[in-house]
């Protein structure tokens, strides 16, 4: 996530959140010029951002790490490290605006099928509880498998699994367009294994409300 400025003549913020990959503006700061602030990533994962200046450019990869670039001055940005307290602070209509992350379920299988074991009933419904409190929330759902039967096999599978997830929650009245469905057949394991191998915990489908 970043804190990006536009324009050099104004020094204005403008956070950009990829869930939302949407850009928002904040009122003037006092030094006009371009001011970039990368803000961590929900996940915690890490991520960068190039800034450049006429005369020169700096990566920001740290989150908090802010670069500046006054207007008439020479050279790259200058780089230092932003409070986060204060940055938080100055900016708390937008960091109240933030969208939720995302929550994550898994639901399990029976061997061969797209029977869900009785254990993952209950998990349905606290993911469909979930998706129904977020305003215009969506879900995607990924179906998998474990490695016993012919890749092509497990494909279809998995989709099968996927699209058997997806009715569950039409049938519990969630709009059937704010719901993506993909399978993954054997290709992402919970738990590798070698082929012709029966884990339970691999024959799942993961969902994803956000």
């Amino acid at each position: 996530m970043m804190m990006k400025t536009p324009k050099p003549q104004q020094s204005r913020l403008a956070f950009l959140f990829p869930a939302a990959l949407a850009a928002l503006l904040l009122a003037a700061c006092s030094t006009p010029g371009t001011r970039v602030v990368l803000l961590p990533q929900a996940d915690g994962k890490p991520s960068a951002v190039v800034v450049r200046a006429k005369d020169g450019e700096e990566v920001l990869s740290t989150p908090y790490q802010r670069a500046t670039a006054a207007v008439g001055a020479k050279g790259a940005p200058v780089v230092d490290q932003a409070d986060p307290a204060k940055v938080q602070a100055d900016n708390k209509p937008l960091f109240d605006m933030r969208p939720p992350p995302p929550q994550r379920y898994t639901v399990y299988f029976e061997l061969g099928g797209t029977t869900l074991t009785p254990a993952s009933q209950q998990i349905m419904t606290e993911a469909l509880a979930a998706a129904l409190a977020r305003s215009g929330g969506d879900i995607v759902v990924t179906g998998h498998t474990d490695t016993k039967g012919s890749g092509e096999q497990n494909d279809q599978l998995s989709r099968r699994r996927a699209q058997e997830v997806v009715q569950l929650f039409v049938e519990r009245q969630f709009p059937a367009n704010r719901i993506e469905a993909v399978g993954r057949g054997e290709r992402d394991l919970a738990v590798p294994t070698a082929d012709e191998v029966d884990e339970p915990r691999n024959r799942r489908v993961t969902i994803e409300v956000r």
